[in-house]
C-alpha cells in the first residue's frame, strides 16, 4: 500500500473511532485498515493510536499527524482537481462548519440541495460552537457569525445577525417593558450562557457603551432553551436575532431595548485560498452565498 493511500486510512480511523467504520468507508476490509495503521507506526517510530478493548484514541503524535495528514491530502486533492479539469464538475469530498443553531437551521438545507444538484460529492459537517481551524480539522468551508481577523483566508460576507433582548406578550404585559438597561435590574432574567459564567450584556447608548450585569433567573447553555423558557413567560432573554426569528415573527417573543442594540455581527462564508480552489468547493461557496444572502433572516 502506497504512503498517500496509508494517510487517507490512518485520517479515516482517527475520525471514525474504529477501524471497522473507516474501512466500511473507504471499501477495504478491517485487517487493511489495520495494517496500513501499524505500518505507518513502524514507519514513523512512534504510536500514533492509543488502543483498549473499548476504546481507541490519538497520541499526540497522532493529532499532530492528523493534521498534516488532512493538509497533505487535501492539497493532493487540489491538484487532482487542477490537472483533472473538475473545476467543471465538482466531485469528491467536501468538508464543512458552522456554529451548531446556525449550521442545523441554515447551512444543513443548503448542504443537502448541493448534494441533490452536485450527486457525485460527498459531504462531511462540523456543526460546533467554536472557532474550527480549516487547516488542522480537515475542512474546506466555514460559515462564521464574527469580527474576522485579518487572516489568509478569503471570506465573503453574506449577512448580519443583531443582539436582541425579547420576552413573552404575557410577561410584559404582567411585568412591563424595560424603557432603559438599566431598567434590566428589576425583571426576571434568562440567560444564554455557552461558557460556564454568563457574561454581561454589553448595549449602545448612542456614542457610548453601557454594560450591565442582570442576577439570572435561569442560566442556560443553549439558544434553544433560553428561548423556550422566554416564550413560556420565565422572563427577558437575550440571543442572536436568527436564533429567534421564527418565535419573533409568529409573535410568541416580542423585542424590546431594540433603540440600545450594540452594532450587527456580519456572517462570512469562508474557505482556503490555495493555488486552486477546487470546484466542490467553489461551487459550493457560489451556492450558499446566494442563498445565505437571499434568506431575510440575515438582513439588517
Amino acid at each position: 500500500m502506497d504512503r498517500l493511500e496509508a494517510m487517507r486510512l490512518f485520517a479515516a480511523v482517527a475520525e471514525a473511532g474504529s477501524f471497522g467504520a473507516a474501512a466500511r468507508r473507504l471499501g477495504v476490509s478491517a485487517p487493511v485498515a489495520t495494517r496500513a495503521v501499524a505500518a505507518l507506526e513502524e514507519r514513523i517510530g512512534v504510536r500514533l493510536l492509543h488502543r483498549t478493548t473499548r476504546a481507541m484514541r490519538l497520541s499526540e503524535a497522532g493529532t499532530h499527524f492528523l493534521a498534516d495528514c488532512r493538509r497533505i491530502l487535501h492539497e493532493v486533492e487540489e491538484a487532482e482537481a487542477a490537472a483533472g479539469g473538475l473545476h467543471a464538475e465538482p466531485r469528491g469530498t467536501l468538508a464543512i462548519t458552522a456554529p451548531a443553531m446556525f449550521g442545523r437551521r441554515h447551512v444543513a438545507p443548503i448542504a443537502i440541495d448541493f448534494l441533490t444538484r452536485h450527486p457525485a460529492v460527498s459531504l462531511r459537517t462540523l456543526l460546533v460552537d467554536r472557532v474550527v481551524d480549516l487547516i488542522d480539522e480537515g475542512l474546506d468551508v466555514a460559515v462564521r457569525i464574527a469580527h474576522l481577523p485579518d487572516s489568509t483566508l478569503n471570506a465573503t460576507r453574506v449577512g448580519a445577525v443583531r443582539r436582541v433582548v425579547c420576552a413573552a406578550p404575557s410577561y410584559l404585559a404582567a411585568h412591563g417593558a424595560p424603557a432603559r438597561p438599566a431598567d434590566l435590574s428589576r425583571h426576571r432574567i434568562v440567560t444564554f450562557a455557552p461558557g460556564i459564567a454568563p457574561a454581561g450584556w454589553t448595549f449602545r447608548d448612542g456614542s457610548r457603551n453601557e454594560t450591565v450585569s442582570p442576577l439570572a433567573h435561569l442560566v442556560a447553555n443553549t439558544a434553544e432553551m433560553a428561548i423556550a423558557a422566554a416564550v413560556a413567560g420565565h422572563g427577558l432573554t437575550r440571543v442572536l436575532s436568527y436564533q429567534a426569528a421564527r418565535e419573533l415573527r409568529s409573535g410568541r417573543l416580542t423585542l424590546v431595548l431594540a433603540q440600545f442594540e450594540p452594532p450587527p455581527i456580519p456572517i462570512h462564508v469562508v474557505h482556503r485560498e490555495g493555488r486552486s480552489v477546487s470546484g466542490r468547493v467553489r461551487a459550493f461557496v457560489d451556492f450558499a452565498v446566494d442563498r445565505l444572502r437571499a434568506d431575510r433572516s440575515m438582513a439588517v
